[in-house]
């Protein structure tokens, strides 16, 4: 009898430890940290949370080719990125104008001090140039972003 209850246990445990990993690998291995919560930006008009991003990780002379809404998608995604994207999730932007895209996504974060900081990736195509920039930046406590470097 106690055979038969310890094979049950063991069978038990595998059974739980099974459930787990197979819950682990199906939620897609790390996620990103838990922020709270903050205002998701605006398209268009001034939003504090996009300007802190300081103009994004694009080059000046490639977004100065934008429109100010295709401008402000392009932010916006690098900011959605940083804030909720799961790491190796890319958040999609397209201009429904000129038809400029491009693609952001944030890497595993981690902390400076007491900040939060992720480092990115943009990548785009403006004007049928492609270009891509890497960087990092960390969240400040209102919730915007602030490049580093």
């Amino acid at each position: 009898m106690a055979f038969a209850l310890s094979s049950l246990a063991k069978l038990s445990f595998l059974a739980g430890l099974s459930a787990v990993v197979a819950g682990c690998t199906s939620m897609g291995g790390a996620q990103p940290l838990s922020f709270g919560p903050v205002q998701a930006p605006k398209i268009g008009g001034s939003d504090a949370i996009l300007v802190s991003l300081n103009g994004g990780l694009l080059p000046q002379e490639t977004i100065s080719g934008l429109s100010t809404p295709d401008q402000l998608r392009a932010l916006s995604a690098e900011y959605q990125a940083l804030e909720k994207a799961p790491l190796g999730q890319k958040v999609a932007w397209r201009s429904p104008s000129s038809g400029a895209s491009g693609e952001v996504s944030a890497g595993t974060p981690y902390q400076v001090g007491q900040q939060n900081c992720r480092q990115y990736t943009h990548s785009a195509t403006i004007n049928g140039s492609a270009v891509q920039r890497q960087g990092a930046a960390c969240r400040n406590e209102d919730g915007s972003w602030t490049p580093l470097g």
